[in-house]
């Protein structure tokens, strides 16, 4: 769906017709002295939107959880320690 852009001056005066557009689905892009700087769009998309970034980027945590246990299955080689002189 196409989507419109408006003057941040206009879409203060258009408010109402700004929200009724992002409610139907069409992304309404708010401009700032010639420089695109918000995109409106309804509530349930941005609840979408944010749920695919969520599966798309796992958390640090999840990825040290989904690492493989160590049940003592693993070879282990000798340490062998060193001196250094310091």
């Amino acid at each position: 769906m196409p989507s419109h852009s408006w003057q941040l001056q206009d879409a203060k005066n258009q408010f109402s017709k700004i929200v009724e557009a992002a409610l139907h689905g069409e992304p309404q892009h708010v401009t700032r002295r010639g420089r695109e700087v918000v995109v409106i769009v309804a509530a349930d998309e941005y609840e979408r939107l944010e749920k695919l970034k969520d599966m798309a980027m796992p958390r640090f945590v999840d990825h040290l959880l989904a690492l493989p246990k160590d049940d003592g299955e693993f070879e282990r080689l000798p340490f062998k320690s060193r001196e250094v002189e310091f």
